[in-house]
């Protein structure tokens, strides 16, 4: 078995993609417990981290668009779903850090 040509492309789509997820995470934690700093910051670290992830995506895309032939892989696969569930994620995780501080308000 070989390793892809843009091994180090799909590399990015997976360890970003997961960061941006795990950072998510955090910053729905951070709001339940009531630190909004923190889940903000936690959640503008998971951007930057799709950023980096999107600019993997982007080279590979690029790539294929100038008639590279990009090897569809079992690893860009798993790094594509990644990406995606990370950007699903980071979305959800903004929304429930909104809810979070509407409560606290309301709580007030």
């Amino acid at each position: 078995m070989s390793e892809p040509e843009n091994l180090e492309e799909v590399m990015g789509l997976i360890m970003y993609g997961g960061d941006a997820k795990g950072k998510a995470i955090e910053a729905i934690e951070a709001a339940k417990s009531g630190d909004f700093d923190l889940a903000e910051e936690k959640m503008a670290e998971a951007n930057e981290s799709l950023v980096t992830a999107h600019k993997s995506q982007t080279s590979l895309l690029t790539s294929e668009a100038e008639g590279d032939n990009v090897e569809i892989s079992l690893l860009l696969i798993h790094g594509q779903d990644h990406l995606m569930n990370a950007i699903t994620f980071v979305d959800l995780a903004k929304e429930m850090v909104d809810i979070y501080r509407k409560l606290r308000d309301v709580e007030k």
